[in-house]
């Protein structure tokens, strides 16, 4: 899933997306690229599971992408749709690109995650694309995923 084609009219963005893969497991990694780049990519994590223990990690990056939390896979609860928000503050500034994340995925079983991530891409271009990515190699996002992009203005 992609938006182009980003006005830099904006001071920051918002993406509300409601997604679930293809992929034959409860969930599966969720990831973005910002103007199609593969690097300069770091995050810290917070991550909740079903049946365990809290934990954090920091990554670069994920399948040449951000990893920006889990979504339903097929053998999550049927019908089941994960949710994610992610917040990119100054998208069109010169410096380097930070973003905030909330995820969680929806299973009616112990296998299931929140997640709580900081992550920066260290680059000094404007967004002007978003790709959104069932983690490649494992699956596509399925029909009825959605997601919205709002672009947020000071006055």
């Amino acid at each position: 899933m992609t938006f182009s084609s980003i006005p830099s009219t904006y001071t920051d963005l918002v993406i509300k997306a409601s997604a679930r893969g293809t992929q034959a497991s409860a969930s599966h990694a969720f990831t973005l690229r910002f103007n199609g780049a593969t690097t300069n990519y770091s995050s810290r994590e917070l991550v909740g599971g079903g049946s365990g223990a809290p934990s954090s990690s920091t990554r670069t990056t994920l399948g040449s992408a951000l990893y920006i939390g889990n979504i339903d896979g097929n053998s999550a609860t049927a019908s089941t749709f994960a949710s994610t928000e992610i917040y990119i503050p100054n998208y069109a500034g010169s410096a380097y690109k930070s973003l905030s994340v909330d995820a969680v995925t929806e299973n009616n079983a112990t296998e299931a995650y929140a997640t709580l991530l900081a992550g920066l891409w260290s680059d000094t271009s404007a967004i002007t694309s978003i790709d959104l990515i069932s983690f490649a190699g494992h699956g596509t996002l399925v029909q009825y995923t959605t997601a919205t992009l709002y672009g947020i203005k000071k006055n």
